[in-house]
Formats: structure tokens, C-alpha cells, sequence
């Protein structure tokens, strides 16, 4: 199963619309939002898509009431999900994490750093997305996660341009 993960949004509508192209160019069956979207019209132009999106608030997510409407499953997080047969853990800052919560999964994915990675640990795979945003980096960047290697891909999707 092709998983799509995305983190730190924070309202860059251009860059979150070549998330969703470049998401459904991949075949990826459903997309994991791990926070900072900011506010509501960046989580409306996500939803979309006919992939099914799954996510957790992150710190800068102000309006959760009006977030909460348009996706009713968002949670503070960890969320614990199981796709592909791999058990799934979701968190907006890793730093905020139990042990119990990271041994309890396959696959952890988090994002609040901005800085992109794929990494093993412990046996599991670690990813962060980065900044789906580019506000930072300048570097729009999502993650595609493939459940069947345990394996996953950073992937620029949108340059952003720097003042």
C-alpha cells in the first residue's frame, strides 16, 4: 500500500495542491496530514482529492474548531492507525511521544521540525515529511511510504520562491 505524508502546510494553498496532484499521480490510497494546517481552507483544499485523509492537529492549528467540521476524525494525536497491514503511529511533534506509544507501532509519522527525513530505528520506519509549506526550507517536500518494503521517499513537489 502507497501511503502519502504530509506535515506544516500552514496555509500554502499552491504547495498543498501539488501535494494532492503529485499524491494521486503516485496511486497512494490514503494521505496522512501530520499537523499544521493552520486554518480550515488549507484542510479544504486537501480534502479535495477522493483519497482519504487521516490526520492530527499540530501547534500552530488555531481554528480546530472549524478544522474539526471538515475532518471530524482529527485528533491531538498520537493516532494509532493500521494500513497495510502496519501498525501506524501519528504525531504532530515527536518530541511529545511516549516510548510506549513508538514501540507500539511499525511506522512512525511525525512532522513540527520542518526537516524532512526517513530513518530506521529500533527496527521501525521513521518518517517526517518536512514542510509541505516550503516557508522555511523553500523546499515543498511530502513523503510516499510503501507498506509492503517498509520503505519511504522524500519528494520536492513545489519550489517556493524566496523573498
Amino acid at each position: 500500500m502507497k501511503i502519502g505524508a504530509i506535515s506544516d502546510t500552514h496555509d500554502n494553498l499552491v504547495a498543498v495542491a501539488a501535494a494532492v496532484r503529485f499524491f494521486e499521480d503516485q496511486g497512494v490510497e490514503t494521505i496522512l496530514h501530520a499537523g499544521d494546517y493552520c486554518a480550515p481552507f488549507a484542510l479544504k483544499r486537501l480534502l479535495q482529492t477522493r483519497i482519504p485523509v487521516q490526520g492530527v492537529f499540530g501547534n500552530c492549528d488555531g481554528e480546530r474548531e472549524g478544522l474539526t467540521q471538515l475532518l471530524p476524525s482529527l485528533t491531538r494525536g498520537p493516532r494509532h492507525l493500521e494500513l497495510g497491514g502496519k501498525k501506524i503511529c501519528l504525531i504532530h511533534d515527536r518530541a511529545r511521544l511516549a516510548h510506549e506509544d513508538f514501540e507500539a507501532s511499525d511506522i512512525l509519522v511525525f512532522g513540527h521540525t520542518h526537516q524532512a527525513e526517513v530513518r530506521r530505528e529500533e527496527g521501525r520506519l521513521v518518517v517526517n515529511p518536512g514542510e509541505c509549506a516550503g516557508w522555511l526550507t523553500g523546499r515543498c517536500t511530502v513523503a510516499v511510504i510503501d507498506t509492503d518494503t517498509l520503505s519511504a521517499d522524500i519528494e520536492v513537489i513545489h519550489e517556493q520562491p524566496r523573498a
